[in-house]
């Protein structure tokens, strides 16, 4: 977190720079390096106000806000009109949590720990709960991959709204079901104590102004990706991928890690399942709703997104059954997500 917060220093910079008209190359950069830290703040100011709130609230923030700054990316992206990018910082979210996170903090815990356990009970609601949430994103897309296109309407629309409402009734389902009638299942997770650092007002004041900056370094961002896409030469498709997911996640990505190498790999397990669940259950229905105010998202997914996202939930739920990990496992991981990120930079 103190390294991060030297980053801070671009969050002025990239101000400047867009007033003095910068290229979009040098603003898609300043503001990738801005939001960084701001996320890491934002996540911090949730965890001060979940001291004061109590662990079933706090868990409730921690969830809505633990991928604000991706929601609040993909919004500018949606505003602009952006789908593909939008569609792909989902997907990758979800790729880049269960592959490399996951595999990231199996690697760097398993090299201090021969072997590491966490809470397989918990581990194995979340896993099947993220297995069926991609099964459900990815419906929609496979029905108009194997039903003969004369037979199709082609607005999807409709239907990725009902797909979106029924997503966040299962979102609202489980928080009722972890922090009510199976609390008992995820009570490692409330183990540890501690103080808040910040009173509750100044931790309410630094978790909105770093919203808002966070909004304005996305507009940043966003308005620098179509032409930074061409000056470079990467594609769209892979800076929603690859790029905004780590940006936006970069903070959340770091603690997963350091939990890890302090041998709390249940914390570690969760946040990168927990993470991609949030972002199927929660972000992808809002996001849904919030394109109806300027052009409807549909939510079909390529056939490769649609791959990868079945497999590497698959993969994490295999790793996570037997509720331990090892380095190698780790590497097993990362090696997926590399062949992958290989494969959608060459698309």
């Amino acid at each position: 977190m103190k390294i991060l917060k030297y980053l801070l220093v671009f969050v002025p910079i990239s101000i400047v720079g867009e007033f003095m008209h910068f290229s979009p190359t040098v603003m898609f950069v300043l503001a990738a390096l801005a939001i960084i830290p701001l996320a890491g703040i934002m996540g911090e100011a949730t965890e001060e106000i979940a001291f004061y709130s109590g662990p079933r609230i706090g868990g409730f923030l921690n969830a809505t806000f633990g991928n604000a700054t991706e929601l609040i990316i993909a919004f500018f992206a949606l505003k602009a009109g952006l789908f593909d990018v939008v569609k792909a910082s989902l997907a990758g979210s979800v790729i880049g949590n269960t592959l490399m996170v996951l595999g990231l903090s199996m690697l760097v815990g398993g090299m201090k720990f021969k072997t590491q356990k966490f809470n397989k009970q918990s581990i194995e609601v979340s896993s099947s709960m993220l297995l069926f949430a991609v099964i459900g994103l990815t419906i929609p897309a496979i029905f108009t991959y194997t039903v003969p296109s004369e037979l199709l309407n082609t607005r999807y629309e409709g239907l990725s709204i009902i797909v979106g409402v029924v997503m966040f009734a299962i979102y609202l389902m489980s928080l009722y079901f972890s922090f009510y009638t199976h609390k008992d299942i995820y009570a490692v997770k409330h183990e540890d104590g501690g103080t808040a650092k910040w009173s509750l007002k100044k931790a309410i004041m630094v978790l909105v102004g770093a919203t808002v900056l966070i909004a304005i370094e996305s507009e940043f961002f966003i308005s620098a990706v179509e032409p930074m896409t061409q000056t470079v030469g990467l594609s769209e498709f892979f800076v929603g991928i690859i790029l905004v997911p780590l940006i936006g996640n970069a903070a959340e990505h770091s603690t997963a890690v350091v939990m890890a190498h302090k041998n709390k790999m249940d914390v570690a397990v969760e946040i990168a399942i927990g993470s991609s669940l949030q972002i199927i259950l929660f972000v992808t229905p809002v996001l849904i709703f919030l394109s109806l105010l300027f052009t409807p998202m549909s939510i079909m997914f390529n056939m490769f997104e649609l791959v990868a996202l079945i497999v590497c939930v698959l993969i994490a739920n295999r790793v996570a059954s037997d509720g331990e990990s090892n380095w190698l496992e780790g590497v097993q991981l990362l090696a997926v997500y590399l062949i992958m990120a290989v494969c959608f930079f060459v698309l």
